[in-house]
């Protein structure tokens, strides 16, 4: 819940409710979680989307795969539903336990517009498993998460009935609030809703974009930029002022580390580009001379920690504390600034 702190002399005396409101517009909805699933409401979280929805299809809403390969089935409930929606999201649930490899192959192909795509290869690197899963491993267990507006009581308690029953289901709250003409999305991602503080100055390991554009690093480190072309642009949003950006190649590894000097996202309406500026910490590759660079392995070695290494920003953050010992190790690879 939100509330509004009042104050007397200073000194904060009453906490006032803020009235939440109905989101009408359930696809919207769903579209805007699938694209933020895993890079902003399941930040640390362990989730790759696989499927959603087709109209007029009985369907969960969201389909995606946790590190272990279990089905993770997401439905959404706009407004007050009932607790009938429990049972529809488990009709759901029971028909997914049936599915064998081949079909969650299909899925993510749909999903991803890519009929070339191999699900075992895409969990892996999305996981940054040092093994790809073997398909009988796949959706062994299933897990349903019903997301729905905080106010709606039957849902809540035939969520909590069937859970005391053994089954894997968890309840998901939101709440959206209208503060003057702005709305704004409360969102509780299970189990801790473990974020960062956007405040806060952060490390990101950041993909280079070799699989869609060989140029895109060197517009990086001539333009002295961390950047984000296409459909991925919008995650530049995802970075502030401070942050230190550690330049991530594929089949390659870190090659650079800059700390972000802008406080706005910049447009670059040639190359369909979002990016910020940034101020170099350690070396960075020069078109047509021999560079080096930190594999993925040493820095789970430096770090202790794995990342999603699939994804444009490699997942989970970094601390400051995390950003330093990174840097520090990262500068005896590539070597300091020029």
């Amino acid at each position: 819940m939100l509330y509004k702190l009042t104050h007397t002399d200073g000194v904060p005396d009453n906490l006032t409710p803020l009235a939440f409101e109905n989101l009408h517009l359930e696809k919207h909805l769903e579209n805007l979680m699938a694209d933020k699933l895993a890079g902003v409401l399941y930040e640390d979280n362990e989730m790759m989307p696989i499927f959603q929805e087709r109209s007029m299809q009985a369907e969960a809403d969201i389909y995606a795969l946790n590190q272990n390969g279990d089905l993770i089935i997401f439905e959404l409930k706009r407004g007050p539903a009932g607790g009938d929606a429990v049972y529809q999201a488990m009709r759901y649930c029971e028909t997914a336990a049936h599915w064998n490899f081949n079909a969650l192959q299909s899925m993510l192909a749909t999903y991803s517009c890519d009929q070339a795509i191999k699900l075992q290869e895409a969990h892996k690197l999305h996981f940054g498993l040092e093994i790809a899963l073997n398909e009988s491993d796949f959706n062994r267990n299933q897990h349903l998460m019903i997301v729905g507006t905080a106010g709606s009581d039957d849902l809540i308690r035939n969520v909590d009935y069937w859970k005391s029953k053994g089954v894997s289901v968890n309840f998901i709250p939101y709440r959206v609030y209208k503060i003057g003409e702005d709305h704004y999305f409360e969102f509780f991602s299970h189990p801790y809703d473990r974020h960062s503080n956007p405040a806060h100055a952060k490390g990101v390991i950041f993909d280079t974009n070799l699989s869609y554009d060989a140029e895109s690093i060197w517009y990086m480190c001539e333009k002295s930029r961390v950047a984000a072309f296409g459909d991925q642009m919008g995650v530049v949003h995802y970075l502030g002022k401070n942050d230190i950006v550690f330049l991530c190649h594929k089949h390659q590894g870190i090659v650079a580390a800059g700390r972000i000097t802008t406080s706005k996202v910049m447009a670059d309406d040639d190359e369909e580009a979002l990016y910020h500026g940034i101020q170099w910490l350690t070396a960075r590759p020069v078109r047509g001379v021999p560079y080096k660079f930190m594999p993925a392995w040493q820095v789970k070695e430096v770090l202790d920690r794995n990342f999603f290494w699939a994804r444009t920003i490699k997942t989970p953050y970094l601390s400051l504390e995390e950003s330093e010992i990174l840097l520090k190790a990262l500068i005896g690879v590539v070597g300091p600034k020029s």
